[in-house]
């Protein structure tokens, strides 16, 4: 499976192109210079996560990730819930390193979890004249002991089902059937990650959006991963920042995906799925620039609460987690402030929020 660039109809792109360059340009200027810009960034990781599962067709509610994320679950965690709070911890992890380091072989297989082996064989190194000799395979000195027991657990397992004892054999582990259902054992990871980074070092004289948008279409084509397609929009987004497009922070890239309808997103012409893609980042952009502005606006509102209060008062704490979370609860800004839950009930019912939830337990409030 081959993706090639091909010939690219430079007169369609260019009106969608320039729309996306100037939208994300003004986006970036505006977060850097903005006053929430940090609590934006935090937002933004919980509604790309979101919008990321709404895409591929999954349903996760914003205030069940929220309180995932801070630990205070009210049911029991769904499938999907994890792998959405996946995605904004691998949205923070991105985040937190330089630009362009989720765009490479070790910050994907750092992100999904996947360890390579090592190709290059252990070679003895002389120091000092001596002949010292540096093992590099053998690390764990408990290999030994666990491949045995391994042997053991098989040789049981056949005898419990009725057969006999066989040798065990030396050589890769076969797929069981559960693993089959979810895993292609001819899906050649290494390959397809290897491909899409070549092709994206072909794409660098391109500009910054298209490029990215040729990169997410390459992407959604091979499916490198098989059980992590969505870390592409967290790849597409920090190649963004690497490129210097969008450097404040990391886009919420599905966010305006989602925007775009789906059959404009699976068209089977590929220009008129490199236009969507560049709309969705044209409608992203938008979409940050109204969070910016109602932002700024309820700060300047709840920081007006803060006039006349003591020093020592909780009032911006709890200014603080509103701004950089869609939703709280009394259990969050108590524990952020260090104080009791009746004490966050009195600073809410203080800052005049709306309530989103609406219910009498397990209530939450938040910046709409």
């Amino acid at each position: 499976m081959t993706y090639e660039i091909g010939k690219l109809n430079h007169e369609t792109l260019i009106g969608p192109v320039v729309a996306a360059e100037d939208a994300l340009a003004r986006l970036d200027e505006r977060v850097t210079r903005s006053e929430v810009g940090e609590g934006f960034a935090e937002r933004a990781d919980f509604f790309d996560s979101i919008s990321s599962m709404w895409v591929a067709g999954e349903l996760v509610h914003i205030e069940d990730l929220v309180l995932h994320d801070a630990q205070m679950d009210i049911r029991a965690p769904s499938h999907e819930l994890v792998i959405a709070h996946r995605i904004v911890r691998a949205r923070r992890r991105v985040s937190r390193n330089d630009p362009g380091w989720a765009v490479s072989r070790s910050g994907i297989m750092a992100l999904a979890g996947v360890t390579e082996e090592p190709s290059i064989e252990a070679e003895p190194a002389d120091i000092g004249g001596e002949g010292v000799e540096l093992d590099l395979v053998d690390h764990d000195a408990l290999s030994p002991e666990l491949t045995e027991i391994d042997e053991v657990l098989a040789r049981t397992k056949w005898l419990v089902d009725g057969n006999e004892p066989a040798e065990p054999r030396k050589q890769e582990p076969e797929l069981s059937v559960g693993e089959l259902l979810i895993r292609d054992p001819d899906w050649d990871e290494g390959e397809r990650i290897g491909e899409w980074l070549e092709l994206a070092k072909k794409v660098d004289g391109f500009p910054a959006t298209l490029a990215a948008a040729v990169l997410w279409d390459a992407w959604e084509y091979l499916e490198p991963l098989q059980r992590h397609h969505w870390l592409g929009q967290a790849l597409v987004s920090d190649f963004l920042r690497s490129r210097g497009k969008v450097r404040s922070h990391l886009l919420a890239y599905a966010v305006g995906l989602r925007e775009v309808p789906r059959e404009r997103r699976r068209a089977r012409d590929r220009v008129s799925r490199l236009v969507a893609y560049l709309d969705a980042m044209s409608a992203a952009a938008g979409i940050g620039m109204k969070d910016i502005d109602r932002l700024t606006l309820a700060k300047r509102q709840l920081e007006r609460k803060t006039l006349d209060k003591r020093s020592t008062s909780s009032l911006p704490v709890a200014i603080e987690l509103l701004l950089s979370r869609p939703i709280v609860s009394a259990h969050m800004i108590a524990r952020a402030a260090k104080i009791t839950s009746r004490g966050a009930l009195n600073l809410i019912s203080e800052l005049g929020v709306r309530e989103i939830t609406g219910r009498g337990r397990y209530r939450a409030w938040g910046i709409l």
